[in-house]
Parts: structure tokens; C-alpha cells; sequence
């Protein structure tokens, strides 16, 4: 072996950064943050995106810093979660501290941010790399940056970011209305530049998981397909869903032959081929909850969060919200060992485990499952 190989697979083997799938052991993750957290400026992106109570909201208090009692009882849950993590010998990583109200601009438009709550919506890593998402919001244009002082010390790793997109008028679709019932699926987003959130992907190895959503169009899919090249595959997938948006709250895999499924937003023929073989497991229907800070009880995040974004520890134990009895009940009877957690408040912020984290090491090597 020359010494220029042997150097390559030194970097490889000692680099930081290695998650292949959503199941293997999980060693280290980013988790996100709350603190500086603010209700992001109407865009037509919400409507495509987010129920209609939450435009409502964010119309009256867009611009705002979060109340303080929603953060509160927020941040409660993240200590808890990460409590399990580092019980579980789980290495935690965390962003910077950015005040997300503050005014920025291109040269076509302004805009103020959102929060660093959802590591998962704009870092996608495969393998080795780092990839920063060319996300369609303009509220979250600048969001990785909270990331960077942590991706930099990822040293060895292939740290990427895709093309940064304008975001000019002509992007969108401003008179967009989510699709009514048996209409056709539409979208917020045209194939002007390469868009996509980094949830808009869901990783089995050398198979990847693409949806075409409001977040996601077709040209930021080849884009990824282009940058990872023959070693892998990016199959390409439609939702039932009038607001498609990330994949975290359709499917999530368990382990190796398991797949959780929404089987509001998805059906076993919407999925490719390859999971012929996979095991098929429906959700059961998400246990109605109160408890929520904002607008009386109710609780702003989408219906199918609760019971589908999970954080899947090694393909056996599995964090979940504590409040869905019907998937903990459904998990033990797949052989699966869940650990409630409540996480509710923090859904507020637009997520909750899986959309939480970013796996940076998992440990196991790249595989095919199919």
C-alpha cells in the first residue's frame, strides 16, 4: 500500500464523522437550541408548510422573540432528552447561541430568522460528509451558520455546502392555496434553482430516500444525486399529504427490514421497489394530547410529529414522545424497546426527536440493505 493511501485511510478511520443510516449505534449527535429563537416574517412558504393556526400566529407575532414560558418549559424537555442521551453514552454537540430577530439581507430581499431548534432540517450527513441545505425559507437562510463552530471542529470530515440560492420572488408561487382533498399535489416551489431541506432525505445506507415536497424540488434531488455519485442511489418519492414537507414525519426505518410508515401520508405502493422485502409497519393514529403554551392547549406542530419522528437508539431501543401510548404499545409488540420522553413544548419549535438531532457518528460501516 503506498504511503498516500495509507495516508487517505488514516483520515478515514479517525474522522469524527460516520452515520450511514438511521439505525446503528448511535455515539454522537448535534442537538438544537432554543435561546435566541424568534417567530420568523410571513412568507407564502408557510402556508405550503404548516397548519393554519400556526400562519395565524405567526402573522400576529412574526418578528418577535418566543415567550418566555413556551422557552421555559421547552428547554426543560431538551435538558430531559439529553439526559437520556448522555445516560446512554450519547457525545453531545451544540450550536452557537444566535439572536434570531435580528434584521439581515441579500440583495433581493430581507428577512429575519427562526431558531437553531431543528439541526436535522438543514445538515444532512452521509458517510463522511457535511452537507449544508440550500433551504427554500428565507427565515432560515442563514441558520447553519449556529452549526459552524461545531462542523469546523468535525476535522477530516468532507464538509459541503450546496449552492446558496437567491431566493428571488420568481421561486415561489404566490398564489398558492394548499390543495383541497383529491386534487392534484402542488407545490410552493418551482425547479429554478436547487432547493431542498436536509429532512427532505432519509438515508439506508447506499440507498437514499428522496421526497419531492414543498421543501424539496426536483432539481436540488439531482443536485445530491450528482455531488454522491454511482456509489449511491437517490430514489425519488411523492406524498398523499397536502403538505408535504421532510420525510421525518411519513416514515422513519427502525432497523435493518422495519419501516414505520404514516399511513395517512403514505400508502406501501408510494414507496420504491426496494422495500418489496421490508416489513411494513403502520403507525397507529397519534393519542390526542393537551398541554401546548401557545394558542390554549392546543399543540402547534403537525398531527403525525408526535408518533413518527422518533430518534432510533441502535435498531432496538427507541426515544419517543412519552404522551403516544398507542406507539409505545405498537413498538414493544414489534419487538422494539421504546423510552418515553415528553417533548411537546419543543415541538412547538417545529420538531421533535429526530428533527432535533443530527446524528454526526453512528457506529457502522456503508451497507446495502436491499
Amino acid at each position: 500500500m503506498s504511503k498516500r493511501i495509507e495516508e487517505k485511510k488514516t483520515i478515514k478511520d479517525n474522522c469524527p464523522v460516520n452515520s450511514h443510516n438511521e439505525w446503528d449505534p448511535l455515539e454522537e449527535v448535534i442537538i438544537g437550541k432554543l435561546d435566541g429563537a424568534a417567530f420568523p416574517p410571513y412568507h407564502i412558504t408557510l402556508e405550503s408548510a404548516v397548519p393554519k393556526e400556526v400562519c395565524e400566529l405567526v402573522k400576529m407575532y412574526q418578528r418577535q422573540s418566543v415567550p418566555v414560558q413556551l422557552y421555559e418549559a421547552a428547554e426543560k424537555e431538551r435538558q430531559q432528552f439529553i439526559s437520556i442521551l448522555k445516560s446512554e453514552g450519547v457525545v453531545i454537540k451544540e450550536p452557537d447561541v444566535i439572536d434570531f430577530s435580528v434584521e439581515y439581507a441579500t440583495p433581493d430581499w430581507r428577512s429575519t430568522g427562526f431558531c437553531s431548534a431543528s439541526p436535522r432540517d438543514s445538515i444532512l450527513i452521509i458517510g463522511n460528509k457535511i452537507i449544508e441545505a440550500p433551504m427554500s425559507w428565507r427565515s432560515r437562510y442563514f441558520e447553519t451558520f449556529a452549526y459552524r463552530p461545531v462542523i469546523q471542529s468535525y476535522h477530516g470530515a468532507q464538509w459541503i455546502a450546496a449552492p446558496k440560492p437567491r431566493l428571488t420572488d420568481d421561486v415561489y408561487d404566490f398564489s398558492y392555496t394548499v390543495p383541497k382533498k383529491n386534487e392534484t399535489i402542488r407545490y410552493v416551489i418551482n425547479e429554478k434553482e436547487p432547493l431542498f431541506d436536509a429532512a427532505d432525505f432519509m438515508r439506508f445506507g447506499k440507498d437514499i430516500l428522496a421526497l419531492i415536497s414543498n421543501t424539496a424540488n426536483i432539481a436540488g434531488i439531482k443536485w445530491l444525486r450528482n455531488l454522491l455519485g454511482p456509489e449511491y442511489t437517490v430514489h425519488e418519492m411523492k406524498s398523499r399529504y397536502s403538505q408535504p414537507m421532510h420525510l421525518d414525519d411519513h416514515l422513519m426505518p427502525l432497523a435493518p427490514g422495519k419501516l414505520l410508515i404514516n399511513p395517512e401520508y403514505l400508502r406501501r405502493d408510494d414507496l420504491p421497489d426496494i422495500f418489496n422485502s421490508w416489513d411494513i409497519l403502520e403507525a397507529p393514529q397519534p393519542n390526542v394530547v393537551s398541554g401546548g403554551i401557545l394558542i390554549g392547549n392546543k399543540i402547534l406542530s403537525k398531527k403525525w410529529l408526535k408518533n413518527i419522528n422518533v430518534l432510533v437508539l441502535d435498531g432496538h431501543r427507541i426515544i419517543v414522545e412519552e404522551s403516544q401510548v398507542s406507539t409505545i404499545r405498537a413498538l414493544k409488540k414489534w419487538g422494539f424497546e421504546p423510552i418515553p420522553c415528553p417533548f411537546l413544548n419543543y415541538a412547538t419549535y417545529g420538531g421533535l426527536f429526530h428533527c432535533a438531532t443530527v446524528d454526526v457518528r453512528r457506529k457502522g460501516t456503508l451497507e446495502s440493505y436491499f
